[in-house]
């Protein structure tokens, strides 16, 4: 060692320079290499479970026959080994033919069990063997920069893996049949058209989003289901093909309340839903909903998030009346409001 000394301070360095710019580098590749190998383990963990869906419709021309013609494409992932898959409803809505690929190869006809345009999500089922379901993780505690893994297949390209992080959450987005979706997830992990329905991921190979959006024209702006949102319509489509839900006509975001409004009130809970529109005509805006209340109680059960929201609509009988507790600034009130249908909704 008395041989290397010299060397370093012949050059102006001293002995602890050189030690830790080259620990730094250290850890760096080593830190690229865990991130890498996190990625490749969640990709080995995801790809059996990942389907191409590809549709047919029947379409009818000025002077000749019906004919069913090839109308498009998208993902799906398995969740349950018995052969359910989850999508988009804007893949499959209005298919005459669903054929699902599996990663090795293997060709489905797929049966329609339920299809929700409300929350762009469907669920279809193929009767095969030896299938692989995707470990579904939770979204109720994601957090803005978290790491995340898309996976579809875009363009046809099967199994094709972008990588990114959450950009931002509780984002609200419009499906293609004119209702907001809320409490949308926002990525920036590539898609592309084909990527919908497809799974995102977080770093344990949990699907925690059903990849459903972009932005036409930007770069980044990429959105999914959380997975709290699936799980929920998915039980309702495998049991009644679709979802009997309750309209009120508002978009909302799940905030966190003052804790002096917690305090003061005596609330057992620290969570409410934003509302950040309501629709013109809707029963919310019948109700006096205004933009900016806080939703912390739909009759006597607590609301802390839009999920929670989402489930008491689906349990009550659209037409007859019921009552939200709100924060209107600092004052707690109680509207009476009389959801209906959402099928008797207009966007």
């Amino acid at each position: 060692m008395e041989n290397i000394t010299p060397i370093f301070a012949s050059s102006g360095l001293s002995n602890e320079g050189p030690k830790e710019s080259g620990a730094s580098l250290i850890n760096d590749a080593e830190l690229l290499d865990i991130y890498s190998q996190t990625v490749m383990a969640v990709a080995e963990k995801i790809n059996h479970s990942v389907v191409n869906v590809e549709i047919k419709k029947k379409i009818l021309q000025r002077g000749e026959a019906e004919k069913t013609v090839a109308a498009g494409s998208g993902s799906g992932f398995i969740f349950a080994s018995d052969g359910f898959i989850l999508t988009n409803s804007h893949v499959v809505h209005g298919a005459s033919e669903i054929e699902t690929i599996l990663n090795d190869g293997r060709r489905f006809e797929a049966d329609l069990i339920g299809d929700d345009p409300a929350t762009d999500l469907a669920v279809v089922r193929i009767h095969a063997t030896h299938l692989v379901s995707a470990p579904l993780g939770h979204s109720e505690n994601l957090r803005v920069g978290q790491s995340v893994v898309a996976v579809g297949n875009p363009y046809g390209f099967q199994c094709t893996l972008t990588a990114g992080v959450i950009s931002a959450l509780g984002r609200s987005l419009r499906s293609q049949s004119g209702r907001l979706i809320d409490n949308i997830i926002q990525t920036d992990a590539a898609l592309n058209p084909g990527n919908s329905g497809g799974p995102l991921m977080n770093s344990k190979g949990e699907v925690i989003g059903v990849n459903t959006a972009i932005i036409s024209g930007a770069q980044g702006l990429c959105f999914a289901i959380p997975i709290s949102t699936a799980k929920f319509v998915a039980g309702w489509l495998i049991r009644d093909g679709k979802i009997h839900r309750g309209y009120i006509g508002i978009g909302g975001q799940e905030v966190s309340l003052h804790t002096k409004i917690v305090r003061f009130y005596g609330l057992p809970f620290a969570k409410g839903v934003l509302v950040v529109s309501v629709e013109p005509a809707s029963p919310a805006a019948r109700a006096g909903i205004l933009v900016g209340d806080v939703i912390i109680q739909f009759q006597e059960t607590p609301v802390s998030s839009i999920d929670d929201l989402h489930r008491r609509l689906t349990e009550i009988i659209p037409g007859i009346p019921v009552t939200l507790t709100l924060v209107r600034g600092v004052e707690k009130i109680v509207e009476e409001i009389t959801p209906i249908e959402l099928n008797e909704a207009t966007p």
